[in-house]
């Protein structure tokens, strides 16, 4: 009796602990499903803005601003993702955006159709940590096709370098003034490139300055400094000052104010003309030090805690015919140092020309929006350069700016790596052709998902294809077939609406690396995730 007790109690322990393994595999297939919907649903935001016939989003900010873009970082950045794994596609996106500067879009697709693929893996009952392994040695060789296919460039070729800014911009809003915006964007880059053997550009050291009014192809590009502030003419200052000697001041020109627990009792008229006169003394004895070093153009930076100028001392500085540019932010401190060759001067004892810089000229310009201020002929060592950027509407001069910037990385791309690969489809195609036929040469699960890894890709030509009005399915077939019969260049023109054999639209290797790279390990980190915990 004792023994038929003990075999009952024994197999119901089992079940238990079988109902409690089942319990637990089911609740990380619904955590890991939930997981793949909410990062797949992020993914299909953006995929109809893929490519240059891409569409547009118009986004309403809370404050009822509107903005308008195809751009996927800025469309993502704007997006007010709750879901956890939502954030990470969104935090994908930006590392793309930082590391390439173009591509972001691609990226979120591309790894939302690889989740996709995982949903099917997952489903055939393949174990995650299969499918890790083999994508990881996907993305091995995937890279590996890649830079096999891709060409060197020399960065002295101005034609490539424009050609690639070009693809960027063909995607965007101002797509029609791609001509005009891609040459300045190169040569803004090719400004701070000092010799041949430099592998990185700091954009920091090209300022965009904003201005509504003209067309996008009114842009410009100043060799120097441009400020979106205007001169201070309430006095009657100068607005123009040749052989300029600059100072960067971070002191103000108005009287002190007292403590905030401090108070100041005027009881007659001889008091407060007596307070009156000693602030005017003060301002004009802060001014005469001024000019006496020798300063005609001042900057002044903003000010929180009073007046950073007053009234009284724009009439001083102007009777002295020095140009002031008043409520420079805090921001545009250190490149406007840099660009000038400047020092910022914390006080007036330590006002000296020493820590002045110098230009050719410094003039205002007028514009329909407003005025803005240029510097010319900058004597610095420091390479930097603005561009002017115009437009008929403050929406579409934001748009102009972020396109400019993909652009600006594009171009910074091909300095760090100067290899190039055919775009329009052609580099998706064949690394999705030479993974399947490398997954033939494996054995079990990791050929299964090699396969899988290469269809994912061929979303890029399928979305270009569709989102041009053309027939996906057949686009795809036709172009894979090219490919499997060794014409690598083969890509999609999407303004002729066919399938041409040698594409000239040129990408940056990096833009294709960085977006492989950053997909996959999105992936993989979603995959891996079996269950989600809350804490206090």
């Amino acid at each position: 009796m004792e023994g038929k007790k003990d075999s009952t109690v024994k197999a119901a322990q089992q079940t238990v602990q079988k109902n409690d393994v089942k319990r637990e595999q089911t609740q990380a297939v619904d955590v890991r499903s939930s997981n793949i919907e909410a990062a797949i649903s992020v993914a299909n935001v953006v995929k109809t803005s893929l490519g240059p016939r891409g569409l547009d989003k118009l986004i309403i900010r809370p404050r009822g601003d509107v903005l308008i873009s195809n751009d996927g970082a800025t469309i993502l950045k704007e997006l007010e993702a709750t879901h956890p794994c939502a954030k990470m596609m969104v935090d994908m996106s930006k590392a793309q955006d930082v590391e390439a500067g173009d591509g972001t879009t691609s990226t979120v697709v591309v790894a939302g159709t690889l989740l996709k693929s995982v949903q099917g893996l997952l489903k055939r009952g393949i174990h995650p940590s299969s499918i890790v392994d083999a994508f990881l040695l996907s993305k091995a060789k995937a890279l590996e096709v890649l830079t096999e296919m891709s060409e060197k460039i020399d960065l002295a070729n101005n034609e490539l370098l424009i050609e690639a800014a070009q693809t960027s911009l063909s995607s965007k809003v101002v797509s029609s003034s791609s001509k005009m915006l891609a040459p300045l964007a190169v040569q803004a880059v090719k400004c701070l490139v000092e010799n041949s053997e430099q592998t990185n550009v700091d954009l920091n050291f090209i300022k965009m300055v904003k201005s509504v009014g003209g067309t996008v192809d009114d842009t410009e590009l100043v060799n120097g400094l441009a400020l979106g502030q205007k001169a201070s003419k309430m006095a009657g200052g100068p607005s123009r000052i040749s052989n300029a000697k600059i100072a960067l001041i971070q002191f103000q020109l108005s009287p002190p104010k007292t403590d905030m627990e401090s108070n100041v009792v005027i009881t007659d008229y001889v008091m407060m003309d007596r307070v009156l006169k000693e602030e005017r003394e003060y301002l004009l004895n802060l001014c005469k030090k001024i000019a006496k070093a020798g300063c005609n153009v001042l900057l002044i930076q903003k000010s929180i805690l009073r007046d950073a100028v007053t009234d009284t001392s724009l009439h001083f500085l102007a009777k002295m015919k020095i140009m002031v540019v008043r409520d420079v932010e805090r921001n545009d401190i250190e490149f406007i140092c840099k660009a000038l060759g400047c020092l910022p001067i914390a006080s007036i004892d330590a006002f000296n020309a020493t820590k002045f810089g110098t230009a050719d000229r410094v003039e205002e310009i007028a514009n329909a929006d407003g005025k803005i201020v240029k510097f010319t002929g900058v004597k610095t060592t420091t390479k930097s350069t603005s561009i002017i950027l115009r437009g008929a509407t403050k929406t579409l001069v934001d748009e102009a700016d972020r396109s400019m910037h993909d652009a600006l990385c594009v171009v910074r791309c091909l300095v760090k790596s100067n290899y190039i690969v055919r775009g329009g489809g052609a580099p998706e195609m064949e690394v999705s052709v030479q993974l399947r036929k490398w997954a033939q040469t494996l054995e079990g699960v990791a050929s299964v998902c090699a396969r899988a890894f290469g269809e994912a890709l061929e979303v890029i030509p399928e979305m270009l294809a569709l989102n041009a009005g053309l027939d996906p399915v057949t686009i795809c077939t036709q172009l894979r077939k090219l490919h499997y019969d060794g014409k690598k260049l083969a890509g999609i023109d999407v303004r002729k609406g066919c399938i041409v054999e040698n594409s000239t639209i040129t990408v940056p290797l990096l833009v294709l690396s960085a977006m492989i790279q950053h997909a996959t390990e999105t992936v993989l980190m979603i995959l891996r995730i079996d269950d989600i915990l809350q804490t206090r």
